[in-house]
Parts: C-alpha cells; sequence; structure tokens
C-alpha cells in the first residue's frame, strides 16, 4: 500500500459518474488507477445475502494490489490493453442530476445541519437509473436489472484469496463448455488484464446479450485462448436478493413482500408439493409504497403458490425479474397464496 496515493469517497455526492463505474450495491470497491485516470483494475465483489465478504479477502486485495503495479511499471507502452477498462457513457454526470434525485441533494454533505439526510447512498444512483425506465413504462434491460453479474452466471467460481483463479467449474454450463478447469488463472478476458473477479464483472457488465468472450487463461504457466459462450438471457441466472436495490424492486413488483425459499417442513404443513411454487412471506412491508401487499391482503407467513400464472418452484430473485420485465406499473396480478391450510386468491397491484 505505501506505493500507492490513497483516496476515500464516503458520498455519492458529486461523484463523477462518468469516471467512477462499479458495482453500487457494495458498500466496499476500490479503483486501482494512474495518476492520469487510467483506470488498471478493480477490486470488490458481492454475491450473496448471509456472507458479504465471501467473494472478498486481504489476500486477494494484496494480488490485485500487486497486479495493478506490475501494469504500472509496464504504462504507458500497455496503454492499449487497457481501453476496455475505462468508464463507458453515462446518462448523467453526477447523481444528483437524476431526475428522482434532483432538487433533494445538493453536491455537498450538509455537515452543519442534517449530514446523513443530505448524503447520496450509493445504491441510490442504481434505484435512479431503474426508476427512469420504470416510470416510463418500459422494460428494465437485463444489464440494469441483473449488473454486475459474477462469473457463477456462467459456471465459473472463483477463489477470493487468489488473483482472478478458478476454483470450480458448474457442469453442464457455459465455461465447461469452453474448456475452463479448476486451477485456470483467468489473465485477460476482451483482451483485458484481469487482477480480479471484479475486472470480471466489469466485462460482463459490459457484454452483449449474446456472443462469445474471448478469453486467455494460464494453465500450469501455458497461454491458453477459450471462447466463453454468452447465451441469451445469461443474466437472468444471478441473484437479486442479496442488493441493497432489491428493496426498491419489491416495492415495484411485490408491494413490499421479503420473500424466501419455503422450508420442508412449511411445505408440508401448508400442504403445497416439492413441484409447486413455494415462495415464503418472510415480511410485509408496514408503510407508504411499501405496504401495497399489506392493503391487498397478504399476510406475513402466508406461501406464494401461484402467481402470474406461474406455479413451478422459482426464487424470489427470479420472480422479480420476470414481474419487472412483463408487468407495467398499472398492472394487477393474480396470486394465489396457501393460508392455514387453504388456498387464497389475491390481487397484487405492481407499481
Amino acid at each position: 500500500m505505501d506505493q500507492f496515493v490513497t483516496v476515500r469517497v464516503v458520498q455519492a455526492n458529486g461523484l463523477n459518474l462518468e469516471r467512477f463505474q462499479f458495482d453500487f450495491d457494495l458498500t466496499f470497491s476500490v479503483f486501482l488507477m494512474n495518476a492520469d485516470g487510467t483506470v488498471y483494475g478493480r477490486y470488490g465483489s458481492r454475491s450473496d445475502r448471509h456472507d458479504a465478504t465471501r467473494d472478498i479477502s486481504m489476500e486477494g486485495f494484496g494480488k490485485a494490489l500487486e497486479g495493478a503495479l506490475e501494469l504500472h511499471q509496464g504504462y504507458p507502452a500497455n496503454r492499449a490493453t487497457l481501453v476496455g477498462k475505462q468508464a463507458t457513457g453515462s446518462r448523467f454526470p453526477v447523481p444528483e442530476q437524476y431526475p428522482s434525485l434532483r432538487g433533494k441533494y445538493t453536491a455537498k454533505l450538509d455537515y452543519e445541519g442534517k449530514v446523513v439526510q443530505s448524503c447520496i447512498h450509493c445504491h441510490q444512483v442504481r434505484e435512479s437509473e431503474r426508476k427512469l425506465y420504470r416510470e416510463a413504462g418500459a422494460p428494465i434491460p437485463d444489464n440494469v436489472l441483473h449488473p454486475w453479474p459474477m462469473p457463477g452466471v456462467l459456471g465459473l467460481h472463483m477463489d477470493p484469496k487468489e488473483r482472478a483463479t478458478v476454483v470450480t467449474v458448474d457442469t453442464d454450463s457455459p465455461a465447461q463448455r469452453a474448456g475452463f478447469r479448476s486451477g485456470d488463472i483467468i489473465a485477460t478476458v476482451e483482451g483485458q488484464p484481469i487482477l480480479s473477479t471484479a475486472d470480471i464483472q466489469w466485462v460482463l457488465q459490459n457484454a452483449p446479450e449474446a456472443g462469445e468472450l474471448e478469453t486467455t487463461v494460464l494453465r500450469a504457466g501455458v497461454a491458453l485462448p477459450l471462447k466463453l459462450p454468452l447465451e441469451i438471457h445469461w443474466r437472468r441466472n444471478s441473484d437479486l436478493s442479496w442488493r441493497v436495490t432489491s428493496w426498491d424492486l419489491r416495492r415495484m413488483a411485490t408491494g413490499g413482500l421479503l420473500l424466501r425459499d419455503s422450508t420442508q417442513e412449511e411445505r408440508t404443513t401448508a400442504g403445497v408439493s416439492e413441484t409447486e411454487l413455494s415462495l415464503f412471506v418472510q415480511h410485509v412491508g408496514q408503510y407508504g409504497e411499501h405496504a401495497v401487499a399489506k392493503k391487498a391482503g397478504f399476510q406475513q407467513n402466508d406461501i406464494l403458490v401461484r402467481i402470474d400464472g406461474l406455479a413451478t418452484p422459482m426464487t424470489e430473485s427470479g420472480l422479480l425479474s420476470h414481474l419487472l420485465r412483463n408487468r407495467a406499473p398499472t398492472d394487477k396480478v393474480p396470486v394465489r397464496i396457501a393460508r392455514n391450510g387453504k388456498r387464497v386468491d389475491l390481487i397484487l397491484p405492481m407499481q
């Protein structure tokens, strides 16, 4: 770390969105940069609701730092390999220009007054982007609804303590079909040098809806080219449930319901089979727009067994994705629940 000049940014107010683009649901994200603004790499990843640090470690961070120093030693001769790592266009240059944030926040925190209320949180940037589509009655694109996919959506699982090193490859996954193996070190993707899982996520965030990614791996010290296929709708395999921004998605799609998979005991008690949809209502929002489901008659401990014609097993993430892609804010969706051993039909308004 003594070879870096470190700068900490603690709020999104005035954040240059044309330079700092990252997974806005994170509480920790690092840019490894040249003084001229060139990005060498990124660090910081998350994929799970319960274990926020599963995909990061001090060891892995250290190796990303070492990789950035290697790139710095070769700069600017290696500038061409870093072009794809640089920020892409942004709808607004700073967060406070988003319509849902405009007039509520300024570029600076109010340290003399209500400092907390004056702070733009990073997740509000993602929420504001989605609201633009939702309020226009347009489907939210997959790269906005399912941002910053982890390599796991393609079957690649990385070692958090190493530099972009594959631990396991899912059977019958795009990664396995491409030829990836445990122990492979991912050196480049789309020509970009890879320092971390977050670097892979950057490529995936900007990848097409279908196609393939040119990848180079180091296997036993030998560089091997691999083509990683992207099948249509590949992003939809990512899990939304851990994200802070999922709370606003729940407002839009399920009226403030927090759902989880039902346990075997809960399904048996409710008379729900394993082949049925069985999303357990863990929490019902109580206030404002998060109380829409409550007003529609939903209760804690209900089990959703059919919604919008869907009756087969599905995760909360999959349900949110389906409703936000296929239902407009004014739609009313039929829902069947299991409650106290009975089936009850309700209507859930979309927002």
